[in-house]
């Protein structure tokens, strides 16, 4: 699949780039996508959540009252589920959300993430996105000029780019992240896509 280049005024260069097939269009496999973003998800939870429980709250361990004889149900002490104050019944308890996913499954999910992407012409490529200074509005005008200022918009680069990532950071529906790092869940999160051009030959390696 051929797909022009453009440059960072948002105009065609003249040239174009072969996407292949193999990643950019593929059957889309939506469990795969769907595995992906669920462990990607759980991974990012910490899991420090913690409630007390009835040996762990503050309070008298004095029985109430007596066993027998009032009429009314048994009670310990005041740190009775029951009571306000009381400890909590099965709360929460730290814990590791995380689980295993495979390589080829993982993989799977990318390429399919992407192959919507392409069906959908939701994927820019420009021939260069790096940037002498760090200027937010440098972003601001790349998104003007692509005609995406109201969208999610993720920007691919070709390795870590200090000048881009700090000049995006502070703009709400911008993501920038290099090849290596790529993920189903930010392809899924983004309307719109923009690679630089030699991100695509990492993108080829990876899956190779």
């Amino acid at each position: 699949m051929k797909t022009s280049v453009y440059n960072k005024d948002g105009k065609e260069t003249g040239k174009d780039i072969e996407l292949k097939d193999s990643i950019f269009g593929i059957e889309p496999n939506d469990h795969a996508i769907y595995l992906d973003c669920k462990q990607y998800m759980a991974n990012r939870r910490q899991g420090t959540h913690k409630a007390k429980e009835r040996s762990e709250v503050a309070g008298s361990t004095r029985k109430i009252k007596r066993q027998k004889g009032t009429g009314t149900a048994r009670f310990g002490d005041i740190k009775n589920p029951l009571f306000r104050g009381g400890g909590r019944v099965f709360g929460p308890q730290p814990r590791d959300y995380s689980f295993k996913l495979n390589k080829k499954v993982k993989r799977l999910a990318r390429k399919s993430a992407l192959s919507y992407k392409a069906s959908e012409s939701n994927i820019l490529i420009v021939d260069n996105l790096n940037y002498d200074q760090i200027k937010t509005k440098n972003i601001i005008s790349l998104r003007t000029n692509f005609k995406v200022e109201n969208k999610k918009v993720l920007l691919v680069v070709n390795e870590s780019n200090k000048n881009i990532y700090l000049s995006s950071r502070n703009l709400k529906n911008v993501k920038t992240i290099s090849a290596s790092n790529l993920n189903t869940y930010d392809i899924v999160w983004a309307s719109k896509i923009i690679f630089e051009q030699d991100s695509i030959d990492v993108l080829e390696k990876i899956f190779e």
